[in-house]
C-alpha cells in the first residue's frame, strides 16, 4: 500500500501533462481542417517534367 504514495502523484502528473498537450493542440489549430489531408492523399497529382 505504500507504493500508492508514489503512483497516485505520478498518475495525476501524467494526466495533467496529457490534458495540457491536448489543449496545446487545440490552441495551435491541429484539429482545424480534418478533411484536407485525407483529400490530399487521394488527389491526383500531375507529373511535370
Amino acid at each position: 500500500m505504500d507504493v500508492l504514495i508514489y503512483l497516485i502523484p505520478i498518475a495525476l502528473t501524467l494526466g495533467v501533462l496529457g490534458l495540457g498537450a491536448f489543449f496545446w493542440a487545440l490552441k495551435t489549430g491541429q484539429f482545424e481542417d480534418m478533411d484536407k489531408e485525407a483529400h490530399r492523399i487521394v488527389a491526383q497529382e500531375e507529373d511535370t517534367p
